[in-house]
């Protein structure tokens, strides 16, 4: 780790992106209190569920206890409509590959798990980070008869949705749109969350806009919305008694949650705009770093700017490895990597973290298929071919690629000290 004197440490801890309340939301949860509402009924819940709807442009939104309840529900949902209700102790999409995501968290593919099939991975493309559409066109050529393709908009960037659409269109196959991390972002004039056949958003507790925990699942479709809302209140029948002819979970969202939210939603643009300003401000202090921020299609889409994020120019990279829970770096004059700059924001009581590690290279996930833009990606990791572009995009973003401190509390003077001690890692 190079010197950080002179550096003065936050007495406060700077986070990665931490809540942001406002005052509105303890009123809505007293609310909640007040009139004993506190379950999965109430005002807030209606509230949250109308007002998500107007925002995204959507006809219908159902508030769920998580995004990853929220993906499930979607994900069996889709099983359903491609292939018929499941048999007993089988998911909706058993015996069935899903195309997915690779650079990811875990919670946009473990459903497809959850519901029996089996995800195999589309690399990354490096223009936004997300799920490459030339290699989604290479998985059809392997794998012509998968119906069913989830697709996540990384950090709040969205991927190239109307080229996955087209190729989905293609190939007769559905899409489960995961904008977890892209409430409030724009393709093309339209807001993410719009875009596929089922689509999800999250208020998870480090979100743009948060309940601590909680999501949403979006449709146009009044019979899918109450089947999501059946499904997630335990597939409870319209019986006198407790009558239940299908597997049900616990899935809807609290009064006391919705009441959080409820008070984060009339603030989603001014989050929106703090986060772009950290983006911009890292952008300018980085400039003449051998380094770039993630990037965007400036002239299709608006990111929510939820994390700022670096990637290292292959030059200046250090020597680095990594195990599965330990890794090996040299530090190196003129050169770092995405671990001695982690290490160094953390010595100052700041919080980065790694990108995703991508789903390929889980212990969980990897005998599951890779496919690259060039084919069968599996034992490719780090190779090239004759243009010089890796196989395995997503394994190079995560080798040299990290998040930055992007909480939209952050002071200015505080990022200048972030961006001074990402300088003295490159000295």
């Amino acid at each position: 780790m190079k010197d950080l004197t002179g550096i003065e440490r936050f007495e406060e801890k700077v986070f990665l992106s931490s809540p942001t309340m406002h005052g509105d939301e303890l009123r809505y949860i007293k609310e909640a209190y007040d009139t004993n509402w506190m379950s999965t009924i109430g005002k807030n819940i209606n509230e949250v569920e109308r007002i998500v709807a107007e925002t995204i442009g959507c006809k219908y939104a159902v508030a769920l206890s998580s995004g990853t309840g929220a993906l499930h529900l979607a994900i069996k949902l889709a099983g359903e409509r491609l292939y018929g209700k499941c048999r007993p102790n089988e998911g909706t999409l058993a015996g069935h590959k899903v195309f997915c995501s690779d650079m990811t968290f875990d919670a946009t593919v473990n459903p497809v798990a959850y519901e029996d099939g089996e995800a195999v991975f589309i690399d990354t493309e490096r223009d936004t980070w997300n799920m490459d559409p030339e290699a989604l066109k290479k998985a059809y050529e392997i794998y012509p008869d998968v119906k069913l393709i989830v697709v996540a908009h990384l950090y709040g960037t969205p991927g190239k949705i109307d080229e996955i659409r087209e190729i989905a269109k293609e190939h007769g196959a559905l899409i489960v749109e995961d904008a977890a991390e892209s409430f409030g972002a724009l393709y093309k004039g339209k807001e993410t969350g719009t875009f596929g056949d089922f689509s999800i958003i999250s208020f998870n507790g480090n979100k743009i806009i948060t309940g601590s925990s909680g999501g949403m699942y979006l449709t146009d479709s009044k019979a899918d919305a109450d089947k999501v809302r059946k499904w997630s209140t335990q597939s409870r029948e319209a019986a006198p008694w407790y009558q239940h002819e299908e597997i049900g979970y616990n899935y809807r969202m609290s009064n006391v949650v919705a009441g959080v939210v409820r008070g984060q939603l009339p603030w989603l643009k001014s989050h929106i705009e703090q986060k772009k300003a950290v983006y911009d401000r890292y952008k300018k202090g980085l400039a003449d770093l051998p380094v770039k921020m993630n990037p965007y299609d400036m002239k299709n889409s608006v990111p929510n700017f939820w994390l700022s994020c670096m990637i290292i120019d292959k030059e200046a990279m250090s020597e680095f490895v990594r195990g599965e829970q330990d890794y090996l770096y040299k530090s190196e004059e003129g050169k770092s990597c995405p671990q001695e700059i982690l290490e160094m924001i953390t010595a100052i009581n700041a919080e980065g973290r790694p990108i995703w590690k991508p789903m390929h290279m889980q212990p969980i996930y990897r005998m599951n298929g890779f496919i690259t833009r060039y084919g069968n990606g599996r034992g490719q990791s780090n190779a090239y071919i004759d243009e010089g572009e890796e196989v395995d995009v997503g394994a190079d973003i995560f080798k040299r690629g990290l998040c930055l401190p992007s909480d939209n509390k952050m002071t200015e003077d505080q990022q200048d000290r972030i961006i001074e001690v990402i300088h003295r890692a490159f000295q």
